[in-house]
């Protein structure tokens, strides 16, 4: 062997980052209920029960828990459940808070608007030689 062999390493393969969906397919509360009833409907240990998981692709401890949830009368725990957090409820007095920040800093701009439109006045007012100009603030006292 040479030195050139030795010092090759294999080829690197990029690791794969993307996320896919599950290969299981979501299943409703009524599938879950009719596999269920269709699982218990065969004698135990028959072959007919082997067959429908397979042909489903569920597995039996899937059976047993959705059979306790309707034991349970938890029917809507058979639902599809999202995965991932949960959304937080909508606080209205956060809500209020963004919309009165959004007006504040439109007020804000405005504001500044006003007060650049109020120099200019002053302003053009010396150039032409006025002695005084009265002001929206002046005109109100």
């Amino acid at each position: 062997m040479t030195t050139a062999q030795q010092t090759e390493s294999p080829p690197v393969r990029p690791v794969d980052t993307e996320v896919r969906p599950s290969k299981r397919p979501a299943r409703s509360a009524a599938e879950r209920l009719r596999i269920v009833e269709a699982y218990d409907s065969y004698p135990a240990g028959s072959p007919e029960r082997g067959a429908l998981l397979r042909r489903e692709g569920v597995y039996s401890s899937a059976i047993s828990k959705w059979r306790k949830l309707r034991r349970q009368g938890a029917l809507s725990a058979l639902a599809t459940q999202q995965p991932g957090p949960k959304a937080a409820p909508r606080d209205p007095a956060q809500d209020e808070l963004a919309q009165l920040r959004t007006e504040n800093a439109r007020l804000q701009a405005r504001l500044a608007q006003v007060e650049l439109v109020l120099d200019m006045q002053k302003k053009v007012a010396a150039l032409l030689g006025a002695s005084t100009l009265l002001t929206p603030r002046d005109a109100r006292a």
